[in-house]
């Protein structure tokens, strides 16, 4: 899973989320961005509104929680999810194993040149590579 530091990353640099189901978010506020929850019709449902879309807790494992704004929330989006947004510059994964310790490398194409981008959890690796793949395309 990304970091919540990479999430504003991603977010800072123009991610826009639009809240489906199995996506994963905190809150964005100091002192509750420790806790993570999924977007389901059980728990925490997607409501949207002629004023925004808010996020529904129903009741069950945040009792004191009953709705929050999608501004307030800051998404964290899975592998897949990264991975796909990485479009057709995507390029692939590795996998490489050195004594006790594993990195994934994403390699991406960004004008012209592969860009590879390395990290412990290939989630990690393909929000690095994505906050360089939409840092190029505003340039």
């Amino acid at each position: 899973m990304i970091t919540v530091e990479l999430a504003k990353t991603l977010r800072d640099a123009g991610l826009r989320w639009h809240p489906a189901t199995g996506d994963r978010f905190v809150i964005d506020k100091p002192g509750v961005d420790d806790d993570v929850y999924t977007v389901s019709e059980m728990t925490v449902e997607r409501h949207d509104h002629p004023t925004g879309t808010t996020l529904g807790f129903n009741g069950t494992t945040e009792w004191a929680l009953d709705s929050v704004s999608a501004e307030e929330s800051l998404w964290l989006p899975r592998e897949d999810q990264l991975r796909e947004l990485l479009g057709p510059s995507f390029v692939g994964l590795t996998r490489v194993a050195a004594a006790s310790r594993v990195v994934y490398t994403v390699t991406i194409t960004l004008r012209g040149e592969d860009r590879t981008f390395a990290a412990a959890d290939p989630a990690v690796a393909y929000g690095e590579a994505l906050a360089a793949y939409i840092a190029a395309a505003l340039d």
